[in-house]
C-alpha cells in the first residue's frame, strides 16, 4: 500500500476497541457533520464499487489497484456479519485488485472468512493495528494463525515502543507500516521506536514504511509540532529509516508535486462551482 491506494468503504461505523481509538480519525470528522460513528451502517451507494462500471464499461475501480477497505470502519466489526459474505463475494469477482483488510478485532477473522478460502486468496492481504506491546502481543498470533497468502503490520496510531522480532523473522509478513498520531489530543511518536522497528525489518529483509511523523515528533529529547501532513510525511522521509532505503529527495519532490495538483485540481473545481 502507498499514497496512491484507493478505499473502498461497503459499511460506516466503528466503536472505539482500545487506546489506539483514543483520538479516532473518523470519530473527528463524523463529529464535524454531525454523524453517530457508534451507528454502524451498510454503505447503500458504495456497497458494491469494486465491481462498478463506469459508461464507456470500464471498472471505477481500475485494475492492479491497492484497495484499502472499510477505512470509516473495521471489516470484522460484529454488525457487519450479516453484509461480510456479499463483500467476499465482491472480491471474489476482482481477483485483479488487491484488498487490503485491516483490523482491530484480530481473534475474529479465522471465523469470518469465505466457505472458499482455503489457504488464502492472491487478491487479499490481512493486517492488524497494533499501537503499542500489549496490543502487538494480543493480536499477532491472531493474524499469524490465519491462513493467508500475504499480511502486514500497521503501527498506527505508534503510541508505544514495539519489539517485532518475533512475529517477523520467519518470513510470514511482508510489510510494516509506521505513523504517528493526528488529531486533537496526538500523543506523541519517538524516533527511537521507529528506529527499532526499521532495524528490526532491516534484520529481516521486511518492507518498512515509515509514513507520517504524526503532530507530535521527539527525535534526540527535542519534541517538534508538525501540523501540516505533507510536512509530516516529508520529515519520515528525511529520517532515512525506509527499508529499503529510498531516493529521498525524489520522493519529497513526488510529495509537493502531488500536493500542487490537489491543490491545482481544487482550484479548478471551485472554479467551475462560481
Amino acid at each position: 500500500m502507498d499514497r496512491h491506494d484507493l478505499i473502498w468503504n461497503p459499511w460506516h461505523g466503528c466503536h472505539k476497541y482500545s487506546e489506539g481509538c483514543q483520538n479516532c480519525y473518523a470519530f473527528f470528522l463524523d463529529k464535524r457533520y454531525g454523524r453517530d460513528t457508534n451507528e454502524v451502517l451498510r454503505n447503500k451507494s458504495g456497497f458494491d464499487l469494486p465491481i462498478k462500471k463506469d459508461r464507456a464499461g470500464n471498472y471505477k475501480l481500475p485494475p492492479a489497484s491497492n484497495v484499502r477497505v472499510c477505512m470509516a470502519s473495521d471489516f470484522f466489526i460484529e454488525e457487519a456479519d450479516e453484509w461480510r459474505q456479499e463483500a467476499w463475494d465482491i472480491i471474489r469477482q476482482r481477483p485483479d485488485l488487491m484488498f487490503s483488510l485491516l483490523t482491530k478485532r484480530a481473534s475474529r477473522i479465522k471465523d469470518h472468512l469465505p466457505p472458499d478460502w482455503g489457504d488464502g486468496w492472491d487478491n487479499v492481504t490481512f493486517a492488524v493495528s497494533c499501537e503499542n506491546q500489549k496490543r502487538l502481543e494480543e493480536r499477532m498470533p491472531y493474524l499469524l494463525d490465519v491462513p493467508a497468502k500475504h499480511r502486514w503490520i500497521s503501527l498506527k496510531p505508534f503510541i508505544g515502543e514495539v519489539r517485532l522480532d518475533e512475529y517477523i523473522s520467519d518470513g510470514g509478513i511482508e510489510w510494516v507500516l509506521a505513523g504517528g498520531e493526528n488529531y486533537l489530543g496526538s500523543r506523541p511518536l519517538h524516533y527511537e521506536w521507529v528506529k527499532e522497528v526499521s532495524e528490526a525489518c532491516e534484520r529481516y529483509n521486511v518492507k518498512f514504511t515509515f509514513g507520517q511523523t504524526g503532530n507530535v515528533f521527539i527525535r534526540d529529547g527535542k519534541e517538534t509540532k508538525i501540523r501540516s501532513r505533507t510536512e509530516q510525511a516529508v520529515e519520515a522521509l528525511r529520517t532515512g529509516l525506509n527499508v529499503p532505503p529510498v531516493d529521498i529527495e525524489h520522493e519529497v519532490q513526488m510529495i509537493y508535486a502531488e500536493k500542487a495538483a490537489k491543490q491545482a485540481a481544487f482550484r479548478k473545481r471551485s472554479t467551475k462551482a462560481d
